[in-house]
């Protein structure tokens, strides 16, 4: 769900009354049901979620207003559940704030756990097509790692730590004891730079080499290491970081 896509010249005019009272073909459900959810607009679609306005707002003026103060879908899909319920975002409450949170995970994973995601991995490029939606709006740093079979499929993806900004690290234990008990043949580590900065610390060069050293002891070998930044990525195996 990326934002960049927006159906706002079907936008609806304002309206200083609440949806029950609009005319049926213009309220964002009975429209949905008659023309299917592509016929509506972003703020449409997020007045759905939102399902109620306040006093003086309706759940379409609440949403408008949302996509007014943060500009794109992708951005309010990065927000908290904190963020979302700031006093410049009129009329989402604790309710409100969770049902956005939640749809927008929900299509998170869904661009990570579609059917044709079961495929082998061969190439960065896979990893970061498949959990790039999932890591790069994050405000937090996740260090993830993928246990593989030796047909190079996933087994398993499970964050590991969750830090703040840049801070989060890891110890190749945490690593590497699930991966044990699945019978891994390989692992694959990734995390995300909320700064959107694509260049490796001296801090990930420092894990990543010293996982890479423990996992030959066990028998079990680092594929890669791919950071996740904005809308690019970096494999540490690509660059010779390993």
């Amino acid at each position: 769900m990326t934002g960049t896509h927006s159906n706002e010249s079907n936008e609806p005019r304002i309206r200083y009354s609440a949806i029950k009272e609009w005319p049926e073909n213009e309220r964002p459900r009975e429209k949905l049901i008659s023309r299917g959810a592509a016929a509506l607009s972003d703020s449409e679609l997020l007045a759905i979620l939102i399902n109620n306005g306040t006093k003086n707002l309706s759940a379409v003026d609440v949403a408008k207003n949302l996509l007014s103060e943060h500009r794109t879908l992708r951005n309010i899909g990065a927000l908290t559940i904190a963020d979302l319920k700031q006093k410049r975002n009129r009329g989402i409450g604790s309710a409100k704030a969770v049902m956005i949170s939640a749809a927008f995970e929900l299509a998170r994973r869904i661009s990570v756990k579609s059917p044709e995601n079961d495929l082998p991995i061969r190439s960065p490029e896979d990893i970061a097509d498949r959990f790039a939606p999932q890591l790069r709006d994050l405000k937090q740093e996740v260090f993830m790692v993928l246990s593989l079979s030796s047909a190079n499929r996933i087994i398993r993806e499970r964050a590991v730590t969750k830090g703040l900004l840049n801070s989060s690290l890891t110890h190749p234990r945490e690593v590497f004891r699930e991966a044990i008990l699945e019978n891994a043949a390989s692992v694959i580590l990734m995390h995300n730079h909320p700064s959107g900065n694509l260049e490796p610390s001296r801090e990930d060069i420092a894990i990543t080499k010293q996982i890479v050293e423990a996992g030959k002891i066990i028998g079990i070998s680092v594929h890669d290491h791919i950071i996740i930044a904005g809308d690019g990525f970096t494999s540490m195996m690509e660059r010779g970081l390993m």
